[in-house]
């Protein structure tokens, strides 16, 4: 039996004189929808597959047709004669371009039984001299596949051979999707050993030694794989140590490495190569010389071993030297390893003199996480779901490991500068900090953050852009946007929808053991960024701004200005500017009435159902008793419409309740629960006890202004304090009021017990409330009953997004980052708000 290897994701060429037999091959071990016959080809285009007139353009579909299904990575067999160079040349331009390995499997049967099974087929017309002439050119075929670019030739000689054959599939050396981790991605060590070795401490490992006490291997005692992205060697002070260490954890399976470009210049010079001894490779190449002469021949054979880059857990991680486009990811050409080893540059050189690279992570849109080094940076910084651990120990900086799937990293620094760089390493080239691209927001993006991650489809994307640029607030002062809020788990108490026992039942299965219970002010939500400067401050002239929770200006001019000027003096008026010891402060409020921003949508959503019903039904109830009076039967009915004129009025009076007349800024007040940060802090750690007594503090300096939050801590094991905040919810609702805000007691940031964030806060409505967000009948029965069966679980889901992306806003609006930085965060929780979730929850 004669075995051929074929990778899983290849161009497989098929090679033969007619009659060889090429087609009953292909139907024995391919699948049908993998081979593309240029006979069916030539009957696609011409209606006749002998029609050799047809062939250059059946050729040209067939190339096409492989490409698209090389693209979407599936094996491709291409069953044609093939004997001609340039027949073969378009299969591998083909192959390369799509960056997959081109195979040849020849199929060599005897010129007089490919003659026999020809003269036996009545579509086939050509003399016998056709077929000699092409058994010639089969032969020439052999010793040129090779150089053509075939990276596999099978040659079949005899029907035996062809008929015995097996074909195994094999994957490529950068697949090692089997390979789940937990991994330990070591960034570029450069010959920084001593310093490799702290890391792997820090990391957890344990060394093992030689009998002369140099460190030849390690292990993890929880079983992690160490996973080194390249560039061991050159610049620091001991590049053979480095080498014998990883060489070592890789020969004894407890780490993988892929090469960086250092190692391929190494490679070339130990081959005898001439090569320029620049960059580093000097040192190495002396640090070597002291070494045993076999230590030169060893390396040489690990680093031509390294496969260029790898597809690990399944295929959500890569990893690669200078990193990798995703149509790149898992496959095997000379293009894909350049761009592993070295990027892609634009052909521009910056003021060093080096090469300007293209920033291909702006632009990634893979689900794949890419880890890679090869550019130093000062800090790592997650871009689209892509991070450069490369933090230029050799130059003085530190050696960074990223822990996967933990995604903490964890860096030591250098014990000194081992070698100057070239480029400063806070000088690295970024962009200036208050500059935004449209391509920072646009298509599809994956977003990485430190409460972890999400992906914007490209449609969400769109909307949030139609508003962010028609309608918010100078990017500059939109810092952070309020996330939706869940609603509880649905209620089991007989006519209610919504009810506390299920949002304390929501907590406790989370682990929670104390909430607190905020009334919930119905009004309009508005974020409030006030500067001590009303002239301006670091977002940039003006003192402050209030935005809707989609960042559209709340009023406009000069509403705002006199907003922020009564919530400045409050501040001032508290003292808190100094002992915040800050300039500026972020508050998450409530704009009272409801009725001050939404006038508008309570006239023509609300009033006009309201009046409606207010005007036709006691002109209903009046005919049903004009005609019961003449003894018809209508009774039921009857009783059916009060109920729905009782019901109407019901529904009046619960928005009526958040009505009342307001002139600028009389009748307006505002209702404060939290500050959410200040000038290098984010306060999301503090408990909510901290938040309310800071507003409470703002409401006692101006109490015609400010609206307290009504509150109660509960203890969720204590049945009395459960009980009591049942109570409470009862009369406040009963009161009008639209129900209360069970949060956990630790704060915005408080997590689960496994690490995971907890729901920020969870709504509880009243009943009647819930009048007008489901209709004046909703309380009916079987109204009642389907509610009931309401999905609560993608509008969870997205509160928890779109909190996170709150929190790593926040995070980054404290830590100083540049305005893109923050500016993607906001715009992402904009862009979560367009998905289809059904509004009234």
């Amino acid at each position: 039996m004669t075995t051929l290897d074929i990778p899983e994701l290849a161009l497989v060429a098929l090679v033969g004189i007619s009659g060889s037999g090429k087609s009953t091959f292909a139907r024995r071990h391919f699948a049908p929808t993998q081979v593309l016959s240029s006979d069916t080809f030539r009957a696609m285009v011409a209606d006749d597959e002998n029609d050799q007139s047809a062939s250059a353009d059946a050729f040209d579909v067939l190339h096409y047709v492989a490409g698209k299904r090389l693209r979407a990575g599936r094996l491709t067999v291409v069953d044609a004669t093939n004997l001609q160079p340039h027949a073969r040349a378009g299969l591998v331009r083909v192959a390369r371009e799509h960056d997959v390995l081109p195979v040849a499997v020849v199929l060599d049967v005897p010129e007089a039984l490919a003659w026999e099974r020809t003269e036996g087929r009545a579509d086939r017309t050509f003399g016998r001299q056709v077929l000699a002439r092409m058994q010639r050119d089969l032969r020439r075929t052999y010793g040129q596949l090779a150089r053509e670019g075939f990276r596999k030739v099978h040659v079949l000689r005899g029907i035996a051979e062809i008929e015995a054959a097996e074909v195994r599939y094999e994957r490529l050396y950068n697949d090692r999707r089997e390979l789940t981790g937990p991994f330990d991605i070591i960034g570029d060590v450069h010959g920084c050993r001593s310093e490799l070795v702290t890391l792997l401490g820090r990391l957890g490992w344990q060394l093992h030694h030689d009998d002369r006490g140099r460190p030849i291997d390690a292990t993890h005692p929880s079983g992690r794989t160490a996973v080194f992205v390249g560039d061991l060697v050159d610049r620091g002070p001991d590049s053979p140590g480095v080498l014998r260490l990883a060489m070592g954890m890789v020969a004894a399976g407890h780490a993988i490495c892929v090469p960086g470009n250092h190692e391929q210049k190494l490679l070339r010079k130990l081959r005898g190569r001439d090569v320029r001894l620049t960059h580093g490779l000097a040192e190495t190449m002396a640090q070597l010389a002291t070494e045993e002469p076999e230590f030169a021949t060893t390396v040489a054979g690990f680093i031509d071993g390294l496969v260029s880059h790898f597809v690990l857990d399944g295929g959500r991680l890569v990893v690669a030297h200078a990193g990798l486009k995703e149509e790149y990811q898992g496959r095997a050409s000379g293009r894909v390893r350049s761009f592993a080893l070295y990027g892609e540059t634009t052909g521009e050189t910056d003021e060093y003199g080096l090469p300007v690279r293209y920033p291909w992570a702006r632009d990634y849109r893979g689900s794949a996480m890419v880890v890679y080094g090869h550019t130093p940076t000062p800090e790592p910084e997650w871009v689209n779901n892509t991070i450069c651990i490369d933090t230029g120990c050799v130059f003085g900086g530190r050696l960074t490991a990223l822990r996967y799937p933990e995604k903490e990293q964890v860096s030591v620094p250098a014990e000194r500068e081992w070698y100057a760089p070239a480029r400063p390493l806070t000088a690295a080239p970024t962009r200036p900090d208050l500059v935004l691209e449209l391509a920072d927001v646009t298509g599809r993006r994956h977003i990485e953050h430190g409460y972890g991650s999400l992906t914007v489809p490209a449609e969400n994307a769109a909307a949030a852009l139609e508003v962010m640029s028609r309608f918010a607030v100078d990017p500059r002062w939109l810092a952070w946007l309020p996330p939706t809020m869940a609603p509880c788990s649905t209620a089991t108490e007989d006519g209610y929808l919504e009810h506390p026992a299920q949002a304390f039942a929501d907590y406790r299965a989370a682990g929670v053991d104390r909430v607190v219970c905020e009334e919930k002010h119905m009004g309009s939500r508005a974020v409030v960024l006030v500067c001590r400067d009303p002239a301006g401050g670091p977002f940039g002239p003006g003192g402050g701004v209030v935005h809707t929770r989609t960042g559209r200006p709340f009023f406009g001019e000069p509403l705002d200005a006199a907003l922020l000027d009564r919530v400045r003096r409050a501040v001032t008026e508290a003292g808190l500017w100094d002992e915040l010891g800050t300039d500026w402060l972020l508050l998450d409020t409530e704009l009272l009435p409801w009725s001050a921003k939404a006038g508008g949508l309570i006239r023509e959503q609300y009033a006009g159902v309201g009046a409606a019903g207010r005007a036709a039904l006691p002109a209903v109830l009046g005919v049903l008793d004009a005609a019961t009076a003449r003894g018809l039967p209508l009774a039921g009915l009857r009783e059916k419409m009060a109920r729905r004129d009782e019901e109407v009025r019901a529904y009046t009076d619960a928005y009526r309740a958040y009505v009342r007349p307001t002139d600028g800024l009389r009748g307006v007040t505002l209702a404060p629960f939290a500050v959410l940060a200040g000038a290098g802090a984010s306060y999301a750690d503090r408990d909510h006890g901290w938040h309310l007594d800071v507003a409470d503090r703002l409401c006692a300096a101006d109490p015609e202004f400010f609206t307290p939050t009504r509150r109660q801590v509960v203890d969720l094991a204590d049945d009395e304090a459960v009980a009591s905040a049942t109570r409470w919810w009862l009369s406040l609702t009963a009161a009008g009021g639209e129900g209360m805000v069970v949060k956990p007691y630790a704060g915005l940031a408080a997590r689960t017990e496994r690490g995971s964030l907890l729901q920020p806060g969870i709504k509880c409505r009243g009943r009647e409330y819930l009048r007008i967000i489901y209709g004046p009948g909703y309380t009916e029965p079987e109204q009642l009953a389907a509610l009931r069966r309401r999905s609560l679980g993608r509008k969870r889901g997205l509160a928890l997004r779109e909190h996170g992306l709150g929190l790593a806003a926040l995070d980054a609006l404290a830590a100083g980052a540049p305005l893109w930085r923050r500016h993607e965060l906001v715009f992402a929780i904009l862009a979560c708000e367009s998905e289809p979730v059904d509004p009234r929850l």
